[in-house]
């Protein structure tokens, strides 16, 4: 098919038996209050877990004399939110995403309460992977009860509020970290959300009784859980390790990059031959499914590549404040909090979803171009943070509604999940290459002095690294708009589903 043409529609079997199973009545005010007030605390607690602690590292390492080891309170979330997110995906599809998003929230409380008692370094470790255990299963399982209890048609205004929420919780994790952290010590962090927590699964547990999505299989994979466990593990230990205590090209780095791969590869055979796969393989199969997944990869890697990176920008390139750095966040907070709600709001008017997050994409990469190559000006960033914020923001209310439409009701857990999985690779993947660019023009003895940086000179090839690594983020947003141009395109009226393939 030529390029130019307009893309087809067409029904695959798929999306039409997904529509048709999940038409229902229109949800109305009353619905939607009861929905949004259920699962917006779940989600606002994974969000914001996420980088509420990114500020009391300090504070930490001064009472527990381990500097070098607070990574790990991040790195072991990470590690256990990300093993979890597919088998809560699966748990929830057979035996009901309410119960399962109860039942997360318990192990995610539990692990707040123990970090908060913490007496060591390691202890607090344990605790954060306890709470990554339970805080791995409540955006899944939240995103796939909005799929469950709403009607296609209602679903992109919602995932527009959601993944302003979303979006908006991250970014505050810093903020609210140091307020809570100056004023009452960092054990509050902890203990701050346990009121939260049993709030969240008192509301949750208010929703009406639903049947299991799908119909318990038989069979389990444990050699599939262990294997993805491994190769999670691994995976991140190179990406958050290589190039800081250990050179990229070093046996170190090798080993765990080949261990890595092994396990992947042995994974990949298993759940493809297994009568019951632990991840969503099948996923993969559906037509559009692939360049949707991609899309997010790219999406989440260069929005958590500028939240973590660009503060360091602006103190050290730009000599600003922490407080400044903080200020900063806010147009591209609030872009992609507009970008999301508008995109919502414009799929629910037409119907369709799909259309847009190709062409935001493009305005990001846009946006992060002028940023490489124009001189350094406080008005220019602003509004450059605001367009880059506005064309991420299109990206995941489409996607989690094209992915759960075409899925169909019995995996709307699995497809929740695809699509948390994938934020999560590309956010973990997106920062350390990001980092990889940036430390690599400045060489890791600049890299290691950059927060005692305060020379002109210094601060002048800080603003040449960066200007190098928003190129090469542009460059990859590019690739992003190349996939999200394939993504399907879904009608989303029940009495006419369609879906359009794209240029394949």
């Amino acid at each position: 098919m030529h390029a130019l043409r307009p893309r087809f529609c067409q029904r695959p079997p798929e999306a039409a038996r997904a529509a048709s199973a999940d038409a229902g009545p229109a949800a109305g005010r009353a619905q939607f209050l009861s929905v949004f007030s259920s699962v917006l605390l779940p989600m606002f607690l994974a969000s914001v877990d996420q980088t509420l602690l990114a500020t009391a590292s300090p504070a930490i390492a001064r009472d527990f004399g381990a500097l070098a080891d607070t990574s790990w309170i991040a790195l072991g979330y990470l590690m256990a939110a990300a093993v979890m997110i597919p088998m809560y995906g699966r748990l929830g599809d057979r035996l009901g995403h309410r119960r399962v998003l109860a039942t997360a929230l318990a192990v995610f409380v539990l692990g707040s309460t123990l970090g908060g008692f913490a007496p060591a370094m390691g202890w607090l470790v344990a605790a954060r992977v306890l709470q990554g255990l339970g805080g791995g299963g409540l955006m899944v399982l939240s995103q796939a009860l909005i799929g469950q209890l709403l009607p296609p048609r209602e679903r992109p205004r919602y995932q527009g509020y959601f993944a302003a929420v979303y979006t908006l919780s991250s970014l505050a994790g810093p903020v609210l970290g140091g307020l809570v952290v100056h004023l009452a010590g960092w054990r509050w962090l902890f203990w701050g959300l346990l009121p939260l927590g049993l709030l969240a699964m008192w509301r949750v547990l208010q929703l009406p009784r639903l049947a299991p999505a799908a119909a318990p299989r038989a069979g389990s994979d444990p050699l599939g859980v262990a294997l993805f466990a491994g190769a999670s593990v691994l995976s991140l230990l190179w990406l958050g390790f290589a190039g800081q205590r250990f050179a990229w090209a070093s046996p170190t780095s090798v080993g765990l990059a080949g261990a890595a791969a092994a396990l992947w590869t042995g994974l990949v055979r298993r759940e493809r031959r297994h009568p019951a796969p632990f991840l969503p393989v099948e996923m993969l199969r559906l037509p559009g499914v692939r360049p949707t997944v991609g899309t997010v990869v790219v999406f989440a890697g260069a929005l958590f590549a500028l939240v973590f990176f660009l503060p360091i920008y602006v103190q050290m390139g730009r000599g600003g404040t922490a407080s400044d750095a903080g200020v900063l966040l806010l147009p591209l907070t609030l872009g992609v909090a507009a970008g999301g709600v508008a995109s919502g709001r414009l799929a629910t008017r037409t119907g369709r979803v799909g259309v847009l997050p190709s062409a935001g994409l493009c305005v990001s990469a846009l946006s992060l171009g002028v940023l490489a190559l124009a001189p350094p000006d406080a008005g220019l960033l602003t509004l450059l943070c605001v367009f880059c914020g506005l064309g991420f923001g299109t990206v995941m209310p489409n996607a989690q509604v094209i992915l759960q439409t075409l899925a169909g009701r019995s995996r709307l857990g699995a497809a929740s999940a695809a699509v948390s999985l994938s934020r999560a690779v590309g956010s973990t993947v997106g920062t350390a290459l990001f980092g990889a660019a940036l430390f690599g023009q400045l060489g890791s003895g600049d890299a290691m002095k950059m927060p005692l940086a305060r020379s002109a000179q210094a601060a002048a090839r800080i603003v040449s690294a960066y200007h190098w690594a928003f190129g090469d983020l542009a460059l990859l947003l590019l690739l992003g708009a190349a996939l999200a141009r394939r993504m399907p395109v879904i009608a989303l009226d029940a009495a006419a589903p369609a879906a359009s393939t794209g240029n394949e």
